[in-house]
């Protein structure tokens, strides 16, 4: 057994509270945040809470905290990432004086548990920003097609889950025309494409010597708007973005959404 174990153990946990920290401030400091843990639909909220578990499991495996590939490990990850989430964002709101104890226990639950998603990535994705796990270590995790299209997810999801809730969303959707929303769709799709293949950021995609361009493009870029409107939208009904909209308003607003869901997307792999 490692003697350095135990010490490995809690530098990675500190890390993880400082990534947890770091990636949800944000959001921490939002009002439109606290607002939804008091009123949003408990079973949106279960749903996402559900959601967040595979999500933290695959973030783990690709970015973990500790060196651990094993299903079991994988999982404990995900539960500890999960956790570090709960206790940040349950500190930093009661230092905030968001929750007190003159709240009802449904409303406060409902705000830390909301926070502590976003948190949870955070304590993931501190091995990757905060840590010291070298380049070769992380290029060992090799991804398939399948496991890049989980990392556009999870970078949609994050910059998704900013920005859902604010009031901006269904204020920019009701001032923009069709024009505008066509305009927007090809403007995300050309910095999505650019952001991962023609800027040469650090962590950039090659193209595959077999693939063509539109290959590339298709496989890629439009799979991963795709998700990323699906991510967008998925938000917006789960914060109720879309309750009492027509047809037009809800796809305008998953459209706005996407832009910045689409650049998370783009841009993850860059992190990871």
């Amino acid at each position: 057994m490692d003697r350095d174990a135990p010490r490995q153990f809690r530098i990675a946990l500190g890390r993880a509270a400082g990534g947890s920290i770091l990636f949800s401030v944000p959001m921490l400091m939002t009002m439109e945040m606290w607002w939804l843990g008091f009123y949003m639909d408990p079973l949106r909220l279960l749903l996402m809470l559900l959601a967040s578990i595979p999500l933290l499991a695959g973030l783990a495996y690709y970015s973990g905290f500790e060196e651990r590939l094993s299903f079991v490990g994988i999982a404990v990850d995900a539960f500890v990432a999960y956790a570090v989430g709960l206790v940040t964002s349950a500190g930093i709101l009661a230092l905030f004086a968001i929750i007190t104890f003159e709240m009802s226990a449904m409303e406060v639950i409902g705000k830390i548990t909301l926070q502590a998603i976003p948190a949870g990535m955070g304590a993931v994705l501190a091995s990757s920003q905060l840590g010291g796990n070298d380049e070769q270590k992380r290029d060992e995790r090799k991804t398939s097609y399948w496991g890049e299209l989980f990392l556009m997810l999870a970078g949609a999801l994050f910059l998704s889950f900013n920005m859902a809730p604010t009031e901006e969303m269904v204020v920019i959707a009701h001032e923009m025309s069709a024009w505008h929303s066509l305009i927007l769709i090809l403007l995300t799709i050309g910095i999505m494409h650019a952001f991962v293949y023609k800027l040469d950021f650090r962590g950039q995609e090659s193209h595959p010597p077999s693939h063509s361009w539109w290959a590339v493009f298709s496989r890629f870029t439009i799979a991963g708007y795709a998700i990323a409107l699906f991510v967008s939208y998925s938000c917006l009904w789960c914060f109720g973005r879309n309750d009492g909209n027509d047809a037009a308003v809800v796809i305008t607003q998953t459209i706005v959404l996407g832009f910045p869901s689409a650049l998370g997307a783009a841009s993850a792999r860059l992190l990871l």
